[in-house]
C-alpha cells in the first residue's frame, strides 16, 4: 500500500491504516524509550499483608465494618472508582488491540501497556482487601456489574481520536491516583498510588509524543480529533454503578474536578504540544483550533464557578462542624 495521503481541497487526508504505518517508527522509538526508563516493581511489596485477616463467609472470619478502614471517606470512594476503572482492562485491551493491531511495534506496545496496567489492578485490590479499606462485598458486586456492561470507547471511530484521548486520559488517571493517595489519610495507600501514578505518567508521555508526531503528519485531522476529545471528554469509568454521585463527592473532596481537569490535565498536554499555536492549518484545522480555544476559555470560567461553589459548601460544612 502507499503511505502517501490523498488530498482534498489542497489538504492531506490520511486513512487510519496509512497513519498506523506512518507512525510505526515513532511507536518503536517511544517503546524503546519507555522500556529504558520504566522500572520493574513488585505489587506484593506495596501491600500490608500483616494487617490481613479472614472475612466472614466460608472462612468464618470477621465481617467488614467502616471503622476498620484506615482511609478517609472520600479516599474510600475514589479507591473504588479507580479500581473499578482498572478492572475493565480486558475491554480496553480489546479496543486498542483491534485498532492498533497485535503485530510490530504497535502490538508490542499494546501488550506491554496491558501488562503494566494489570499490575495496577492487582496491587490495588490486594491493598484494599488486606487493609479492609473498603467493603469487599460491595466492591465485588460493583465489579461484576461494571465488567458485565463491558466498555465501548467514545473515540473508537478514528485512531487519531483514540491517540488523542489516551494522551489526556492517562494524565487524568495519574492525577486521580496521586490525589487519592494524598487524600486517603493512609501513608501505605499514598505510597502505593504514587507508584501506580509513575506508570501512568510514562504512559501519558508515550501517547503525548505520538500525538505530537501526528500533528506533524496530519495537522488538520489531528486538530479536529483533539478538539472532539477535549470537548466531549469522559473518564473510562463513567458507566460504573453510582458513578455520577461518586464523581460529585470526588470533585468536592478535591481529588478530581473541573479545575483539576482544566489546569492539571488538559492544559499541560495542550501547552507541551503548543496545540493552540500551530500554524499552517487548512480551513477545517483552523476551525477546530478556534473552537478548542473557545472551549478552553469557557471551561476555565466553569471551573472558577465550581471553585466558588465548592468553597462555599466546604465553609458551611466547617461551620456546622464547629457548632456541633
Amino acid at each position: 500500500m502507499t503511505l502517501a495521503p490523498t488530498h482534498r481541497n489542497g489538504q492531506a487526508v490520511w486513512s487510519d491504516t496509512q497513519l498506523l504505518y506512518a507512525l510505526e517508527e515513532v511507536v518503536e522509538t517511544e517503546l524503546n524509550r519507555h522500556l529504558a526508563v520504566a522500572k520493574e516493581w513488585m505489587p506484593h511489596e506495596y501491600v500490608p499483608w500483616s494487617d490481613g485477616r479472614n472475612f466472614d463467609g466460608v472462612m468464618g472470619g470477621e465481617a467488614w465494618a467502616p471503622d476498620q478502614s484506615k482511609v478517609s471517606d472520600v479516599g474510600r470512594i475514589a479507591l473504588v472508582v479507580n479500581l473499578l476503572t482498572e478492572d475493565n482492562l480486558p475491554s480496553y485491551h480489546h479496543e486498542i488491540a483491534s485498532l492498533f493491531g497485535r503485530d510490530g511495534a504497535w502490538g508490542t506496545w499494546v501488550h506491554r501497556w496491558t501488562a503494566e496496567e494489570g499490575r495496577h489492578g492487582i496491587v490495588m485490590r490486594d491493598y484494599l482487601l488486606t487493609s479492609r479499606a473498603v467493603d469487599p462485598v460491595e466492591l465485588e458486586r460493583f465489579r461484576m456489574a461494571h465488567m458485565s456492561e463491558g466498555f465501548e470507547s467514545d473515540n473508537q471511530h478514528s485512531m487519531l481520536h483514540t491517540v488523542a484521548y489516551v494522551a489526556f486520559q492517562e494524565l487524568a488517571t495519574r492525577i486521580s491516583h496521586r490525589n487519592t493517595g494524598h487524600h486517603s489519610g493512609d501513608p501505605v495507600c499514598d505510597r502505593m498510588l504514587a507508584r501506580i501514578a509513575t506508570d501512568e505518567n510514562l504512559h501519558m508521555i508515550f501517547y503525548r509524543n505520538l500525538l505530537g508526531k501526528a500533528f506533524e503528519l496530519a495537522p488538520d485531522q489531528t486538530m479536529g480529533a483533539v478538539r472532539d476529545v477535549v470537548v466531549n471528554f469522559r473518564m473510562p469509568g463513567h458507566g460504573m454503578p453510582g458513578f455520577e454521585r461518586a464523581a460529585a463527592q470526588i470533585a468536592i473532596g478535591g481529588i478530581y474536578n473541573l479545575r483539576i481537569h482544566h489546569d492539571d490535565v488538559l492544559q499541560p498536554v495542550l501547552r507541551f504540544l503548543k496545540v493552540l499555536e500551530i500554524g499552517g492549518l487548512g480551513p477545517e484545522g483552523l476551525k477546530a483550533q478556534e473552537e478548542l480555544g473557545l472551549y478552553m476559555g469557557g471551561l476555565d470560567d466553569q471551573a472558577t464557578k465550581f471553585d466558588e461553589r465548592r468553597e462555599a459548601l466546604l465553609a458551611r460544612r466547617r461551620a456546622r462542624a464547629e457548632r456541633s
